[in-house]
């Protein structure tokens, strides 16, 4: 049988990073359409509140989940350092309070998920006809965190290793079960929004499944056995060093799209089901670009453990070009067909205007993330993860609360609420690379300096 883990330390990154990126597309890709399945089913068969209710509880949902979900980073972090730099041991540690805090986390967020639904509905002003929608989804969804944590913390350990391949067969499985579910729950049982969460819950709980399974059959030294297993403080002390600055960061970025929704919910019903349309669509663009940004973490990680630094390089140029040209690639079509795409989501040519409106800014320029995703990514794969975070805090979500007090207020317009996307967007990319390679002088400074010693 041939091995599932990828050596990042030596061949030719382009090829190699594309053998790991593409699985991983494919996988983002397949993810986004179940979560579209979620919203055309209950639009076209509940109507434009349900819609409304399932599209635009996402950043609330990634404000709870994210702090806890960036930790995920520092599980691929170590992981890969320790591969890199033959650390077993210390693997296998990693990958026990991986997985056992993943449980732990999720099960706090049921509880979060629970206290803290409805508060933050009435926070960001969720309509009258929608409310009561929204806090039944949210209530519904958190059930499944502690399913949906530690297949993200499995997935982040396989990812480490090279494998993207499995995940992809896992996301399969579950996403179509999920899409069966919806069909059953919403359409034959009238469940609507209710039924929607329920079959989420359930395909989360089968790639949960599926993930540890993998994890405890193999016989390599990243293998999972609950004989025996616990958390080690220590590992869990450096991957939160590691990984809650990204957690921060997705927080502050829920925080500030909030906000932003906030407004749009000040447009009425339409403008949010146009928006979370649209959103869903855009959400197929960003993960055929992320998936490269994802990459250079596993790449660096490893290079970076077995001491490899100016092979780093050469994984950030690359990360860059391929995340660029994907975003490109998908973004402009997608523009460009946007009106027949939206139309999955909704006939109201109202929702669909707004749609097209939010696609034609944001979607042509989202490429532009790419710079902002991975040089912070490399630097958080070697370790530094708390500029990273004060950069995305403060260039885009600080920018964007001030664009909305400010700009926004004068002229209060969608188009000018969306522009605040791509503009911070640039800035956070010029001062991240500025950053880099301040790091990579301090880095190689070192090694130079150990060489001689």
């Amino acid at each position: 049988m041939a091995r599932s883990n990828m050596d990042m330390t030596r061949g030719p990154i382009t090829k190699n990073m594309l053998t790991f990126a593409l699985p991983l597309m494919a996988s983002g890709v397949l993810q986004l359409l179940f979560n579209a399945a979620d919203s055309a089913v209950v639009g076209r068969f509940t109507g434009s509140e349900a819609l409304a209710a399932v599209g635009s509880n996402g950043p609330l949902i990634n404000l709870i989940v994210t702090l806890f979900m960036g930790l995920s980073v520092g599980t691929n972090v170590l992981t890969a350092q320790y591969l890199g730099s033959g650390k077993h041991k210390d693997l296998q540690e990693t990958v026990s309070t991986s997985i056992l805090s993943s449980a732990l986390f999720g099960c706090i967020l049921v509880v979060l998920g629970f206290i803290l639904a409805r508060p933050m509905l009435n926070l960001v002003k969720s309509p009258e006809d929608v409310i009561d929608l929204s806090e039944l989804y949210i209530r519904i969804y958190f059930l499944g965190m502690p399913m949906l944590m530690i297949y993200n913390y499995g997935s982040a350990i396989l990812r480490a290793i090279g494998d993207t391949r499995r995940p992809l067969v896992f996301m399969v499985i579950s996403g179509v079960m999920n899409v069966v579910l919806n069909l059953i729950l919403v359409i034959v049982f009238h469940m609507g929004v209710a039924g929607v969460a329920i079959a989420t819950v359930a395909s989360e709980t089968v790639s949960a499944v599926l993930v540890l399974r993998c994890l405890m059959l193999t016989d390599d030294v990243w293998r999972f056995s609950l004989k025996g297993a616990r958390i080690n403080w220590a590992k869990l002390g450096m991957m939160t060093r590691i990984g809650l600055p990204a957690g921060l960061q997705g927080a502050s970025f829920a925080i500030s799209n909030i906000l932003i929704q906030k407004s749009i919910n000040s447009f009425g019903s339409a403008a949010m089901a146009g928006n979370a349309a649209a959103a869903n669509i855009e959400g197929f663009c960003y993960v055929g670009m992320d998936c490269f940004s994802q990459a250079a973490i596993s790449f660096t990680g490893q290079n970076f453990g077995a001491k490899q630094y100016k092979r780093i390089d050469k994984v950030l140029l690359n990360a860059l070009c391929l995340g660029t040209a994907a975003g490109i690639i998908f973004g402009v079509p997608a523009y460009i067909f946007g009106r027949p795409l939206l139309s999955i989501f909704s006939d109201d040519p109202a929702v669909i205007d707004i749609g097209i409106l939010r696609m034609g800014i944001i979607c042509v320029t989202q490429f532009t993330s790419m710079w902002m995703n991975v040089p912070g990514n490399v630097c958080r794969a070697m370790g530094k993860s708390v500029f990273p975070m004060v950069n995305i805090i403060t260039s885009v979500c600080v920018f964007r609360v001030i664009w909305i007090t400010t700009v926004f207020t004068i002229d209060r317009s969608l188009t000018i609420l969306y522009l605040s996307y791509p503009i911070s967007w640039v800035i956070a990319g010029i001062v991240g690379l500025i950053y880099y390679m301040h790091v990579r002088k301090k880095l190689l400074a070192g090694a130079s300096a150990e060489a001689a010693a």
